[in-house]
This record gives structure tokens, C-alpha cells and sequence, in this order.
């Protein structure tokens, strides 16, 4: 169970993941992505004082959305991030002991995954589900031929190259993708308020369109 009593099918199935966000920035840019729509919020470990980021954002905004890090790729990484009252874990690829923490400490974990071994491996360790990356290497091939090996009720959130458009999205669900992990074509340091919100809605509303 997650914490909070959190039910992955209540958020949207699209991670925002904010790398290279400040601290100082963190909130003004989550408030804009929830407002169009967004409930699952990452801080890359590679960003500017990550841990506090998170933080604030789980001050903020823990109670009610599923906010925590990406980039986590060791233990003590994890542990970490489960001090700051996180209760998503994103990872690049997949470590068994940071899936084992973050599944224990009752976080969502999404592993990084490229194999139908890592996929497995993965699964048996608690993950709540799966990072397909960098997804824009498999392509659409490749994801087909590892889905159709994993069970039926695998969450896949392919990750890498995803764009805002129906014509990059859609492909992905109808091969049973429940969503995606968004970085740079959402969001990156460099961009004003005003696009990062641009960005946002028209993630979203290709996501909706993509379900049609």
C-alpha cells in the first residue's frame, strides 16, 4: 500500500520530472504543473539541491499528490529519499535494493528498465511498476515484443522522447503503455512560467486525446 493510502489509478499517468529544477523554484513550478493537471512530481537526484526540492514539495504537497525523486541509483540514495517523506522512487535502472526500500517504506517505484530480465527481476522486487528507458531505443518494436511477455496488469511508463502530440503517444497506449515519465519536452530550467504551463496542457490534452 502506498502511503497515504495513495491509489495509483487516482493520478494522472503522466511523472513531470523537473531535472535541474532550484530549490527556490520548485514550488512556483509544481503549482503550475498541477493546475493543468499533473499529480505525480519528480526531482531528479541530479538537480540543484534535490533533496531539499523534495522536501518542499512533500511539505507541500505530500497529502495529497505522489511527489518524490528520480535518478536514484543506490541505496543510501533511497534512503534518503525516504527521510524527506517522499512517496515516489524513479529510477534509470534497476537496483533490487532500491526497489526493496522504496517498496518497503510503502513508496511508488518505477524502475528503469530496457530487458524482459530487468522487467522480471524488477516486478519480483516490489516495483509498482516499470520504466521502459530510454524507450526512444526499443521504439515501438520493442516495447510490443516486451509487453507481450510481461503479466497483463504490468504498469509500463515508457520514458524518453515522448512529445505533447497524439501521433507520440497514442502508439505507446494502444500497446497497453498506462503512461508516461516527461522531462525535457516539458520542462527545463531555461523556460518561462508561461511555456512550462504551454507544455503542461498540451501533454495533457494530447494524453486524453491519445485515449480516444
Amino acid at each position: 500500500m502506498l502511503k497515504n493510502k495513495f491509489k495509483l489509478e487516482d493520478h494522472l499517468p503522466l511523472i513531470a520530472i523537473i531535472r535541474g529544477v532550484e530549490s527556490d523554484a520548485v514550488i512556483r513550478v509544481t503549482e503550475i504543473l498541477i493546475s493543468e493537471g499533473f499529480t505525480m512530481i519528480e526531482v531528479p537526484l541530479n538537480s540543484p539541491n534535490a533533496l531539499e526540492s523534495i522536501k518542499k514539495l512533500v511539505e507541500k504537497f505530500g497529502d495529497e499528490y505522489l511527489v518524490g525523486a528520480g535518478t536514484v541509483t543506490t541505496g543510501e540514495q533511497a534512503k534518503q529519499v525516504i527521510a524527506t517523506g517522499a512517496n515516489l522512487v524513479v529510477t534509470p535502472n534497476f537496483n533490487q535494493e532500491v526497489v526493496h526500500l522504496s517498496a518497503a517504506a510503502g513508496c511508488a517505484v518505477f524502475p528503469g528498465i530496457a530487458t524482459p530480465s530487468e522487467a522480471f527481476s524488477a516486478l519480483a522486487a516490489g516495483a509498482t511498476g516499470i520504466k521502459i528507458f530510454p524507450v526512444s531505443a526499443l521504439g515501438l518494436d520493442g516495447f510490443k515484443a516486451l509487453k507481450s511477455v510481461l503479466p497483463p496488469k504490468t504498469i509500463c511508463m515508457p520514458v524518453g522522447g515522448i512529445n505533447p502530440t497524439i501521433e507520440s503517444m497514442k502508439p505507446y497506449l494502444d500497446l497497453g503503455a498506462l503512461g508516461f515519465g516527461l522531462g525535457s519536452a516539458l520542462y527545463s530550467p531555461s523556460m518561462s512560467d508561461d511555456e512550462i504551463r504551454n507544455n503542461a496542457k498540451a501533454f495533457v490534452t494530447a494524453y486524453n486525446e491519445s485515449l480516444n
